[in-house]
């Protein structure tokens, strides 16, 4: 699939994001973009950078968790032929990569305070040394960071360097999750809809039933416009009839009748008795004449509690219980629920 690269969107939280980037995009300072996961932060990056004077020079992406932390330097400054086990020629790093364009550092908060150190004199000097040699190597490199954690707050727990996060933040971006870009969700999901049905062969696309939209609408979306793209995607290739609106979606692509139970962790054990709770009425025990009666009674008033809590959402009730889908379907056949719900 084509990389998306399109800045679709017509809430003010999303255009104030975008009339933020296109402002910071022609100067040569740092930006600093801070966003959940999939909210769009490197595309950010790129529209930052092809807003500039460097639109013509490279971008070069680096993400600092996708590495291990003893190989991070490395890729950052570069390193001479035998300046460590396994480096049998010289090599440049992302700044050397980089010069006279925009380096892009992804998950910035996952860096090591010796890379960050090493990243400030960087930053502050416009030059970096390479690991095995004590040559500096001038660069010209605009730095855009991103970040889905709070760095403010871990640099007063001294977690991260505060002068590095006052060098990198002359422009901080936050980008604004989906789930408050007001009238966004419907715009992004007929756009990925109608993408998909053209990839799909489709010869009209067809739309959302109004059900649909709702479910869409009312979706918190922890993985925003990332997830909602696959959400969409998702359901118009599992949809047969082009010709009709596309009428459900799921939203869980693990969620299965059959999906294998994490083991349930012991409890610890203590001396202290356990206190009485409301799912174990004490004060009657004395009056239980039939263990088995008791017990079942005792069982539908759980299944009953859960399902209208959960709306009699099935999936959602099991879930909740720690039960599988056909287990408390059993246990609702066997109370004669489904009856009584019908």
């Amino acid at each position: 699939m084509e990389r998306e690269t399109q800045f679709i969107g017509q809430s003010g939280a999303f255009l104030d994001a975008v009339e933020r980037t296109s402002r910071a995009a022609p100067m040569r300072r740092p930006v600093l973009v801070i966003g959940e996961r999939g909210t769009g932060k490197e595309l950010i990056a790129e529209r930052l950078h092809r807003l500039s004077t460097r639109w013509g020079e490279p971008l070069v992406t680096m993400n600092c968790a996708a590495l291990p932390e003893t190989l991070i330097e490395s890729e950052l400054f570069g390193h001479e032929a035998g300046a460590f086990t396994g480096a049998t020629r010289s090599r440049a790093g992302r700044f050397e990569e980089a010069d006279k364009g925009t380096l892009f550092l992804d998950e910035l908060g996952t860096l090591s305070m010796g890379a960050q150190e090493r990243l400030l004199r960087a930053v502050e000097y416009g030059e970096v040394t390479r690991i095995g040699s004590s040559r500096p190597i001038r660069v010209d490199v605009r730095i855009v960071a991103a970040t889905n954690e709070d760095l403010p707050a871990k640099a007063e727990r001294g977690e991260f360097r505060a002068d590095l996060l006052d060098r990198l933040s002359f422009e901080v971006i936050t980008l604004p999750p989906l789930r408050v870009r007001e009238g966004d969700i419907g715009v992004l999901a007929d756009y990925f809809g109608r993408r998909m049905g053209a990839e799909l062969g489709w010869e009209a696309w067809p739309g959302f039933s109004e059900h649909v939209s709702e479910q869409l609408e009312n979706y918190p979306w922890p993985g925003n416009v990332r997830e909602l793209r696959n959400v969409v995607e998702r359901a118009v290739y599992r949809w047969d009839d082009w010709s009709n609106p596309i009428g459900h979606v799921q939203f869980d692509p693990f969620d299965s009748p059959w999906k294998p139970l994490s083991p349930t962790p012991a409890k610890p054990r203590t001396d202290a008795a356990p206190a009485a709770s409301v799912a174990e009425p004490a004060a009657e025990l004395d009056n239980v004449d039939d263990l088995r009666s008791a017990v079942d009674a005792h069982e539908r008033l759980i299944l009953e509690h859960a399902l209208g809590k959960h709306r009699w959402n099935q999936r959602q009730t099991a879930k909740a219980l720690g039960l599988s889908y056909d287990q408390l379907r059993h246990a609702i056949k066997k109370h004669g629920m489904m009856e009584e719900q019908g």
